[in-house]
């Protein structure tokens, strides 16, 4: 099982116009805890929300990464 977040903009699009980290995952776990660390860089490069996947399932959607 390979784990990846997808980065995308406000509206839900795919963000794929910039260069962007695009880290591979063992565990979901592990997914979690580099997005722990890296959401303020992804925000800061123009990403506003993540979908996490498990190979092409989707475990979770439309995360934003601004605070409440």
């Amino acid at each position: 099982m390979i784990w990846r977040w997808q980065y995308e903009d406000a509206n839900g699009g795919e963000v794929t116009d910039r260069p962007l980290p695009r880290e591979i995952f063992s565990s979901q776990g592990d997914a979690e805890s580099w997005l722990g660390e890296s959401w303020r860089d992804l925000l800061e490069a123009g990403v506003e929300q993540v979908t996490l996947l498990e190979d092409d399932r989707v475990e979770y959607s439309r995360m934003s990464l601004r605070p409440e």
